[in-house]
This record gives structure tokens, C-alpha cells and sequence, in this order.
């Protein structure tokens, strides 16, 4: 339905949680390299339970190399702490690339700033950020909510 993709994710836990959510959803799960592990981690599988041998999982050596493989149209969503716009103003559709960053540093910042316009956020008081396989599953069950509405 959807396709989360993770850029350079770097705590197995957190991967595999994520990679069950996709799941869930019928979600492409995308891993743009370098891994912070290994995918035979033994906690990544751990996290996935069972499910992880059945999630659609694409494999990337570059964000650029995802991007070219996708139909020009592709739509990409950019999740950040560094956007004034709120993930639920946008207007998700079937297809859209949801985009994380690592865990302890986001995003790069070349990619938000040229990207800027598609950029959302999480509005969030208290704390700089959430776990990743959270944010994920806010941002992910908002787009699917509204294609059930669709």
C-alpha cells in the first residue's frame, strides 16, 4: 500500500518492529545502506518475530539509487523534526515513499533542503524526538487511515 523507507537505520529493534508494520499494512519496507547491523541480526529477527521471513523488503546501496528505480511520479514524503508542517496536513496516496532517517541524527540535511516542500513533521512537546518504529507507525497508520476514507 504504502513504502517506508529507512535511511540508514542503525538499532535492529527498531528495524524489525518497522518491518512488521509494513506488514501489517501491505507496505514495502526499503533499507538504504549502510545498515547500522547486520540483516541476520539476531535481535532484527527477534523484533520481526516470525514475520520478518514474509515483509516485503528492498534493499538500496544510495537514496539516489531508490529514486531512480522509481516511476518519475513517485512521491516521497520527508519525516523530520526540522519541518513546521504536520504529517497529518499532507495528503497521502497509495504509493507515497514515507522517509525516515537514522535514529540518532534524522535525516541528512542536503536531502531535507532540497527536498523541502515535502517535508513533515511530528508535533511533539517535552522531547526532541520519538523512537523511529514509533514515528513510523504515527506517520504510516495516518496514510492508511486515509486511503480507508479514500
Amino acid at each position: 500500500m504504502f513504502n517506508v523507507v529507512l535511511v540508514e537505520p542503525e538499532i535492529p529493534p527498531n528495524t524489525g518492529n518497522i518491518g512488521r508494520l509494513c506488514l501489517a499494512t501491505r507496505s514495502t519496507l526499503h533499507l538504504v545502506k549502510p545498515l547500522g547491523f547486520s540483516l541476520d541480526d539476531r535481535q532484527l529477527r527477534r523484533a520481526g518475530l516470525d514475520y520478518w521471513e514474509e515483509v516485503h523488503l528492498q534493499l538500496w546501496d544510495s537514496f539516489e539509487a531508490l529514486r531512480r528505480a522509481q516511476p518519475s511520479e513517485a512521491r516521497y514524503f520527508f519525516v523530520t523534526t526540522k519541518s513546521e508542517r504536520g504529517y497529518y496536513d499532507a495528503q497521502f496516496r497509495k504509493g507515497d515513499f514515507l522517509v525516515f532517517g537514522r535514529e540518532t541524527k534524522g535525516l541528512p540535511q542536503e536531502l531535507l533542503a532540497i527536498n523541502a516542500n515535502n517535508c513533515i513533521t511530528i508535533p511533539m512537546h517535552g522531547t526532541r524526538s520519538l523512537n523511529l518504529a514509533t514515528a513510523v507507525a504515527i506517520v504510516l497508520f495516518e496514510a492508511v487511515r486515509q486511503q480507508q476514507r479514500a
